[in-house]
């Protein structure tokens, strides 16, 4: 198993570390500098002439300077004759600009995929994709892991069986419902009405909440407007108590001070996008690895093994 080697970003590392000591390999030796100008300089300190590389980099905030990081990592290593790189982005950045939403606007998912294939990389691992599309962006294998098997472990061991899965909008009703039919649980969906991004207009309840421990899934939280909106309009339909699952927790802007100061009982998040000390210390906030998700991944697709168990 000498024949490929794993690095990290600097977005990445903690993730990096949990899952190389999982695998029982070294992390790779790569630096990476920053020039008195910001630009960012990249150095691999190790013979990587026909091996499988992996480089674990989340594009999440500072987005661009995490983006433009992997990719210079990945032509790097490219131009160090890697046999096959595999870019695992742990939350894929950009996602949310999938399609022209108005007249003269970038899909700037696209955009990320074309500048990764160019760059060199001939696979990508991601999870959670925000779109299930962006996959078709790619003209290279990608495997899109579901967080779904560890925060459903979580969902069994932590609450009881009165519950009821909450999808914050219609958008998220197919990955709800997914849940609810793993849990043997009944589903709601909140009907939203948002005139401009991350502001919404009107919200209500679809499906009976009344009496049961409301938990809502989504693929991330950004700024929690909608997340805190969704748990006062469940809570004002009856629910005993509400908790919220995510796979990303972006929490930029308020979020933090809104989660804080709403309903929700609890956030539980995965360990795709570090958390900052703030969200840390904020009691609500529970975070759960995916090491061994990613780990599996990485490994099976170097073994050429199938990777469709982790789907589930």
């Amino acid at each position: 198993m000498n024949d490929y080697v794993i690095f990290s970003g600097n977005s990445s590392l903690d993730l990096s570390n949990k899952i190389c000591n999982y695998l029982n390999v070294p992390l790779g030796d790569a630096k990476v500098k920053t020039f008195s100008d910001g630009e960012i300089q990249i150095e691999i300190n190790e013979n990587v002439r026909s091996k499988d590389a992996f480089v674990i980099q989340s594009t999440c905030a500072p987005v661009n300077d995490n983006l433009i990081e992997l990719l210079l990592m990945i032509d790097a290593l490219k131009r160090s004759s890697a046999r096959r790189i595999t870019a695992v982005i742990p939350y894929y950045g950009y996602a949310r600009q999938d399609k022209k939403v108005a007249p003269r606007v970038p899909i700037s998912a696209k955009l990320v995929a074309d500048l990764l294939t160019v760059a060199g990389t001939n696979r990508v691992i991601t999870m959670d994709l925000h779109a299930g599309q962006i996959q078709g962006f790619f003209n290279i294998p990608v495997d899109n892991l579901f967080a779904a098997p560890v925060i459903i472990d979580y969902i069994k061991n932590n609450f009881e069986n009165n519950i009821v899965i909450v999808s914050p909008d219609a958008g998220g009703a197919e990955r709800a419902r997914a849940y609810a039919k793993r849990l043997n649980c009944d589903l709601a969906v909140i009907d939203k009405r948002r005139e401009v991004p991350n502001k919404v207009k009107d919200m209500s309840v679809i499906g009976d909440v009344r009496e049961k421990i409301a938990i809502i899934i989504d693929d991330m939280v950004d700024t929690a407007g909608t997340l805190t909106e969704a748990a006062i309009a469940i809570i004002k339909s009856g629910a005993k108590e509400i908790h919220a699952c995510s796979s990303h927790p972006v929490l930029s802007g308020l979020a933090i001070s809104r989660i804080i100061n709403s309903p929700l009982k609890s956030l539980v998040v995965t360990d795709t996008i570090p958390l900052k000390a703030e969200a840390l210390e904020c009691g609500k906030i529970k975070v759960l690895s995916s090491y061994k998700l990613v780990g599996e991944a990485i490994i099976r697709s170097y073994t050429g093994d199938s990777v469709t168990s982790l789907f589930v």
